[in-house]
């Protein structure tokens, strides 16, 4: 592995943009300092236009540096985690950050507190026109806020966190798992980094004894697990209540401004289309050559793993040839990440492992990657440059108040870009193999973020809804709910390990209530925008860049349906499904 000075800096990311170097960094947190006592003679004041308006431009400024500095020393870290200095920064800009929000609070609270009179005045006043979307979500907000007194109280409530943080901890530290054999009696150690490469193995004994032995390990602790998960639960409905919500999810839906009507499409249209997730698992029985099919076999390889290698440049140019279909701004925009060092590009010494795109207003975003020159390490750059793109555009249109989208719409631009890849892969070559194979890709993929995410969605929203109409549930309950789950999203055909019923308590999205979904909506609206696009369709690329740059103006459904993707409308989940079906054909 090389250190981070063997490394050519044409590979590097450039920071420069967001701190010159260290003594840039230090003179911006002097700055903020500066700055934070200019705001903090608002405290009191924010009850009319004049000095709630000054007081918004003012904290761009603030907010503003305060992203470049973090950003900066974020990033720097991630470079080396050994780096002493990027560690003190690190460590400098969370300590100013902590005590800055502390400061700051009362801003907020005041905001949230103004009457619906003096609110509505701002939102029609056109010098508010770049807050007017804040203002209406306070407003909205309103009828769900308790006594400020109250809010003030329940905001330094953050110990209950601990229910997730017990899961994390007990499963990454305290739970050990036996090693397991292969089919030719070689033994593997066996934890939770290499679960998914066990399951995804060609041997199909080493698969079923990673699935059968790590979720017996879980029910030998599931008294704890399930404990701990229902106390999680019961918070939820709990403030749920408290705040007049009719239930946990209504107000997990109503934080991002999503409406009931998406949630339960994708539930219905997920259910009503399982039968194309059964032709997948019989299609790859008949290819594996097996006479059953287990779930265990779920993720077996069909095809050897890619052989080819690519060069850094090689992938840059295959992403520019995928993404052509979005028009000529966004190929040079591919473009100007390599030339002007966007990207860091390969693993170094103590580099953070993984890949992320980050940005902040209103300079061009970054990329970590650790490229390898596989076709993964290809399609996992052209994912986060999808998100680049994404904050590029709206960073580039919108004002700072409205740039940033929601993570309910994070993940649509990325994936897009990882189907326009696939697909241009895929249409360049005749060879029925090659062409079946990059199909498994993307079905591959729908299996895991629609289907196995829609399973998961039920399964959080069944037990929610349990505990709110106050019914009995236990340990068993949870078992049982789960493995029914499992039985109708894998069919009557595969057969299931008994130990499956255990699986919920490895779920770490399960202590985020209600997020699971997301990832399915994002890949079917992902799936829509790639199949409207490839078919040349009226003023479909116009669209998808009017999405790309609308960041966070609006609602994200209201974004969407001006994109032309309807998510109330189950008719655009139904031509998602419908292209799945073509990949169908391919395998």
């Amino acid at each position: 592995m090389k250190k981070r000075k063997e490394i050519q800096e044409k590979y590097k990311w450039d920071l420069s943009e967001f701190c010159k170097d260290d003594n840039d960094f230090k003179e911006k947190c002097a700055f903020l300092e500066k700055e934070l006592e200019k705001l903090v003679k608002f405290k009191g004041k924010l009850n009319n236009k004049k000095d709630i308006f000054a007081y918004l431009e003012e904290s761009k400024t603030f907010d503003r540096v305060m992203s470049e500095v973090f950003l900066f020393a974020v990033a720097t870290l991630d470079e080396d985690l050994a780096n002493r200095k990027a560690n003190e920064m690190k460590e400098k800009i969370s300590f100013l950050a902590q005590n800055f929000d502390e400061k700051l609070a009362f801003a907020s609270i005041e905001l949230e507190n103004l009457p619906n009179k003096l609110l509505d005045e701002m939102i029609s006043d056109k010098k508010f026109k770049e807050y007017d979307k804040m203002f209406k979500d306070i407003k909205s907000a309103k009828k769900h806020k308790l006594d400020p007194k109250v809010e003030e109280f329940l905001s330094g409530i953050n110990f209950l966190g601990t229910f997730s943080s017990n899961m994390k901890k007990f499963t990454d530290v305290n739970l050990k798992f036996d090693d397991i054999k292969d089919s030719r009696g070689k033994s593997h150690k066996l934890d939770s980094s290499v679960y998914g490469l066990y399951l995804r193995d060609k041997d199909r004994e080493l698969r079923k004894n990673c699935m059968i032995e790590t979720h017996k390990k879980f029910g030998e602790n599931i008294d704890f697990l399930a404990n701990n998960y229902l106390g999680s639960v019961k918070a939820d409905c709990f403030f749920a209540r408290k705040r007049k919500y009719s239930s946990a999810l209504e107000e997990a839906l109503d934080s991002e401004d999503v409406t009931k009507a998406v949630y339960e499409n994708v539930i219905k249209e997920v259910r009503k289309n399982l039968p194309i997730l059964f032709k997948y698992f019989e299609i790859k029985r008949q290819k594996l050559g097996l006479k059953d099919f287990y779930n265990y076999d779920a993720a077996a390889p069909l095809f050897p793993s890619h052989t080819l290698k690519y060069s850094y440049d090689e992938a840059i140019n295959i992403i520019k040839e995928a993404v052509a279909p979005l028009g000529d701004e966004y190929v040079s925009l591919i473009q100007r990440a390599y030339d002007e060092r966007w990207i860091d590009v390969y693993p170094n010494e103590n580099k953070r492992s993984g890949a992320y795109e980050n940005s902040t207003y209103p300079h061009r975003p970054i990329v970590l990657t650790n490229f390898n020159g596989t076709y993964d390490s290809v399609s996992t750059l052209a994912h986060e440059l999808g998100h680049a793109m994404h904050s590029y555009f709206a960073y580039k249109t919108q004002p700072q108040a409205k740039a940033d989208y929601t993570i309910f719409l994070a993940e649509i631009a990325s994936t897009t870009n990882e189907m326009l890849l696939v697909h241009d892969l895929m249409n360049k070559t005749s060879d029925k193999k090659k062409r079946s194979e990059f199909a498994n890709i993307i079905f591959d993929n729908a299996k895991s973020t629609i289907f196995r995410q829609a399973m998961f969605a039920e399964f959080e929203e069944n037990v929610h809804s349990m505990i709110e109409k106050g019914e009995p549930v236990t340990k068993d309950t949870l078992n049982e709910l789960y493995l029914d789950l499992n039985k109708t999203y894998y069919g009557k055909k595969v057969k299931l390990v008994k130990e499956i019923q255990y699986e919920w308590a490895r779920i770490p999205h399960f202590f985020t209530s209600f997020y699971v979904y997301k990832y399915a909506v994002g890949l079917l609206c992902a799936m829509y925008f790639t199949n409207t696009i490839l078919k040349g369709e009226k003023d479909a690329v116009k669209k998808y860049i009017g999405f790309l740059s609308s960041g966070g103006k609006d609602t994200p459904i209201n974004i969407l349906k001006e994109a032309g993707c309807d998510v109330e409308n189950p008719k655009t989940f139904e031509e998602s499904f419908a292209y799945l079906k073509t990949l169908l054909k391919e395998l």
